[in-house]
């Protein structure tokens, strides 16, 4: 039995990522808004409130989690482009999962999604090779991340959410 928190598996993360793995992965960025609205479309409330997981969080949390996180990628990524050695910020995606935004119609999210994934692939591929070396320090994890680690985390952190509302569509039969 698959593990339903991971139902792509855990993020295995390279040592290495070539142009032509990144400019796949940017393209995964890139075509991430339009699959996850795909994935919701035609939900009911009803449906948008159901966890896909016990204890999980509803798919309506993650339509929101979604931009939320990928908001922060960007961020962290345009620090490390502009300064040297940034500590980024943490958050609690769990308590921020549970903050009144997270219970609003998920539109307002999509639409977000879609415009700042437009941005964040526009900068992705437009880096110049050296660029992608450039990293950011999680001040819990105290190492850094280059911006090809952040790129392939991202894109699987995506493909993961999306694989939890087409999973729970499919054993619900949506």
């Amino acid at each position: 039995m698959t593990d339903e928190r991971y139902p792509l598996g855990r993020f295995q993360p390279s040592l290495s990522y070539s142009p032509v793995q990144r400019s796949d992965l940017i393209g995964q960025l890139r075509e991430l808004p339009a699959a996850f609205r795909a994935a919701v479309s035609g939900l009911s409330d009803e449906q948008l409130d159901t966890p896909y997981r016990t204890g999980g969080w509803t798919v309506r949390q993650l339509a929101h989690h979604l931009p939320d996180s990928h908001m922060n990628a960007y961020i962290r990524m345009k620090l490390a482009l502009t300064e040297t050695d940034p500590v980024i910020k943490p958050y609690d995606e769990v308590r921020w999962a549970e903050l009144p935004d997270s219970r609003l119609p998920t539109e307002g999210s999509l639409r977000l999604l879609e415009a700042l994934h437009e941005r964040w692939v526009g900068l992705l591929s437009q880096l110049e090779e050296d660029a992608w070396s450039r990293h950011f320090v999680h001040p819990h994890q105290g190492e850094a991340t280059t911006l090809a680690g952040a790129l392939a985390s991202y894109a699987w952190h995506g493909r993961h959410h999306l694989a939890h509302v087409t999973a729970l569509r499919q054993s619900r039969g949506w």
